[in-house]
């Protein structure tokens, strides 16, 4: 199969969609991988090493798109780049449909098969291909929370972990999966007075055995969310729905009755945000203030610490990757019910429910399309 691997575009995203070691692997299983010029050098990654590893250097975006069978890339294809999806190519990547209408139409219209790494399941039902960023965001939530908490930033110039004799921050983790957890952990080794919310009481038990008394557990009910919430230095919000948008948690009136400078880190911003005021920002102009909150909204919050996010996802796509390329995209989902589960854009269908409901739009199961069915 033809491989390619583009250099992504977005502002400051700086991972790439495969590594020289899986390149390796591909082109030593007898497929070709075609990969744009500079696509990592950002991140230590050498056009020799990919040469090295067996890909074809391509000058051009257009070119990897066009010769492609597969693309494998990072961040959702931007407008642009989604002009140069065909019909019968495959695409797999990150793609967060639900709070993105016109990227939606747009696979839609291009008629290419396109696997979300973000709904990709496993055996127990968990998210593979997501939880190694949602590691990497879950602590990088804490790190930047306590950047914005200074005051150069707007924050309130609070110390998240205190100093003997002064309070540590008061830091608010609302929802405690992959990324919760991971902030939890971190705000707890900085020191932080660390409160986190869930609706599934067996997390929580598991969370205090784990913490003990250096946490504070809470089920997550209106009247738990808003106390918590407006007596937090730091909120991080961690809810995940997969595949679908964020519920909106926080309400504009809770920020409000927080004190000026508190600091929200919405890590859903990638799913529409769980925050009334939340909207998306980048690298670059990461913070705004809004109800005198610093809002920290970046989606692509991993793409900062770019090598160590592209190693990660690339240890969990890997094997993914390499069943696409050996049997071809609908056979290897109709072998795989976990990479069917990562469908969201086939021959022109919408086949993930919830990306359906966000948008209002037709919804086909993916089990009906030719080649899909439980009966091949």
């Amino acid at each position: 199969m033809k491989i390619g691997v583009p250099k992504e575009i977005k502002n400051h995203e700086y991972r790439v969609g495969m590594t020289p070691s899986a390149v390796s692997e591909l082109t030593g299983q007898g497929h070709q991988v075609m990969v744009q010029r500079g696509a990592a050098e950002a991140i230590g990654f050498s056009d020799d090493d990919y040469q090295g590893a067996g890909a074809v250097l391509v000058d051009n975006p257009q070119k990897v798109f066009e010769e492609a069978e597969l693309i494998v890339k990072v961040k959702e294809p931007q407008a642009e780049e989604r002009m140069w999806l065909r019909h019968g190519q495959a695409l797999f990547t990150y793609l967060h449909l639900a709070p993105d209408e016109a990227q939606t139409r747009d696979l839609i219209a291009s008629g290419a098969t396109c696997i979300a790494y973000e709904t990709v399941t496993d055996d127990d039902g968990r998210l593979p291909l997501l939880a190694p960023m949602s590691e990497v965001a879950g602590r990088m939530a804490v790190q930047a929370g306590a950047h914005c908490l200074e005051r150069v930033m707007g924050g309130r110039g609070v110390l998240l972990g205190g100093v003997p004799g002064v309070s540590p921050a008061r830091v608010t983790v609302i929802g405690a999966g992959m990324v919760g957890q991971n902030a939890l952990a971190m705000a707890v080794g900085l020191g932080a007075d660390v409160t986190v919310l869930d609706v599934n009481v067996n997390v929580l038990r598991e969370l205090d055995h784990r913490y003990g008394n250096r946490i504070r557990t809470v089920f997550s009910s209106a009247g738990q969310l808003w106390q918590c919430v407006t007596e937090a230095d730091l909120v991080i919000g961690a809810v995940l729905i997969p595949g679908a948008s964020a519920p909106k948690l926080v309400t504009r009136e809770m920020l409000r009755q927080m004190p000026d400078g508190s600091v929200l880190v919405d890590v859903a911003i990638d799913q529409g945000g769980c925050a009334e005021t939340s909207r998306p920002t980048t690298h670059d102009d990461p913070v705004f203030v809004e109800e005198g909150v610093v809002h920290y909204c970046v989606p692509n919050m991993p793409g900062a610490v770019a090598r160590t996010s592209t190693l990660a996802l690339n240890n969990a796509t890997l094997p993914f990757i390499r069943q696409l390329a050996g049997h071809g995209a609908v056979a290897a989902m109709r072998n795989n019910p976990h990479l069917l589960a990562g469908l969201n854009v086939h021959d022109g269908h919408l086949t993930y429910r919830e990306v359906a409901e966000a948008h209002g739009l037709d919804y086909t199961d993916p089990h009906t399309l030719p080649g899909l069915g439980r009966n091949g």
